[in-house]
């Protein structure tokens, strides 16, 4: 059984059952018909979608493997799925997650510069997305920000201090 949660708010349970598919224990009709599923890819690409007589298109924009999300666009609206398996389920249920046991990776330096501005400290917790660093290269100020949510371990450096390309600006924990 897989767990699907589409835009952090809808969750469904998904699995396969005498050669149909349960979603949330009711059957899906997936062959085509009137009131079924027809699905097919695309040479382009693109996902063509039946669905009671509807016609949808879809893309799949991202997927990350590490954190099992596929980004969907279906007709322009956009969709983050998160997907779990029950080893995820598992690990969840016995209070460990896969997800915050992954080592969050150290900030470095993508390129050489000064640091204007050092915007967290020791202990801080950052969200993915927020801003850590002022980096100036080549008379252009550069924001470096958290890829993943995670607590700063350690600031390896201070304001108006050069920087070679990789060097380690903040560990992350």
């Amino acid at each position: 059984m897989l767990q699907v949660t589409v835009n952090d708010k809808n969750t469904f349970s998904i699995k396969p059952e005498d050669g149909i598919f349960l979603i949330n224990d009711l059957p899906v009709d997936l062959p085509a018909g009137p009131a079924g599923w027809d699905i097919a890819w695309q040479a382009n690409g693109l996902i063509s979608i039946l669905y009671n007589g509807k016609s949808y298109t879809a893309v799949i924009e991202k997927t990350d493997q590490k954190t099992k999300e596929i980004t969907l666009r279906v007709n322009g609206q956009l969709y983050k799925t998160t997907i779990r398996e029950p080893i995820d389920m598992l690990l969840k249920n016995m209070g460990m997650d896969l997800k915050s046991m992954q080592k969050a990776e150290p900030v470095k330096a993508p390129m050489p510069g000064m640091i204007l501005k050092v915007l967290v400290t020791p202990g801080q917790q950052v969200n993915k997305g927020d801003a850590l660093v002022i980096l100036e290269a080549m008379k252009m100020e550069n924001i470096l920000k958290a890829t993943a949510s995670a607590t700063v371990r350690a600031v390896r450096v201070g304001e108006r201090t050069a920087v070679e390309k990789g060097t380690v600006l903040i560990e992350m924990e």
